[in-house]
């Protein structure tokens, strides 16, 4: 068994999809261990500052999404913290911390999945966000780009159209991916 990924005292098994051929985690689910203490703790920090409560189960729905490199959806966190947390969690208990975590800027909604992914990078909320999904691993890489940012502000200038969540997201595979399928 492989330990949680983050620092929230919860633990749970990790799917073997997670780990390359040689047993080792894959570089996503690596770079989301990384991330994990330092991210919570900066969440934990950010909430003291705007005078908002990260309450006990904000904090667990967010360690829960650190848990994985991959995005899960509300009932999938439910199956994660259900069994901790020893009782039986309420979907709008779930989706209320989500809307929380979502408002701050700690996790993003992924529409093509709809699935949640927590947000380590704190970048602001007009930032063009790009999702890059892989269809193997199901590792999800968030990359802002400022060239691209301002390009797509002056598109949606010109239409004067004004975005809620400007997000892209774009399915394919990952370097590793590729290269373990052979498709470099």
């Amino acid at each position: 068994m492989v330990e949680s990924l983050s620092d929230h005292g919860h633990s749970h098994d990790h799917h073997d999809h997670e780990h390359g051929h040689d047993g080792a985690l894959c570089r996503h689910a690596r770079e989301r261990a990384a991330e994990a203490g330092e991210a919570l703790a900066r969440a934990e920090a950010i909430c003291r500052e705007r005078r908002q409560r990260l309450t006990p189960m904000r904090r667990a729905v967010l360690g829960a999404l650190y848990d994985t490199h991959k995005p899960v959806g509300a009932y999938e966190i439910i199956d994660i913290l259900g069994p901790q947390e020893g009782k039986t969690l309420a979907p709008i208990t779930i989706y209320r911390a989500l809307d929380f975590l979502i408002a701050q800027g700690f996790v993003h909604r992924l529409a093509s999945r709809n699935a949640f992914i927590a947000c380590p990078h704190g970048h602001g909320p007009e930032d063009l966000v790009a999702f890059l999904i892989c269809d193997a691993c199901g590792g999800v890489d968030e990359r802002c780009a400022p060239p691209l940012s301002r390009a797509l502000v002056q598109m949606l200038q010109a239409e004067q159209f004004k975005p809620r969540h400007p997000v892209l997201e774009i399915s394919g595979l990952c370097g590793h991916c590729s290269e373990k399928h052979g498709d470099a």
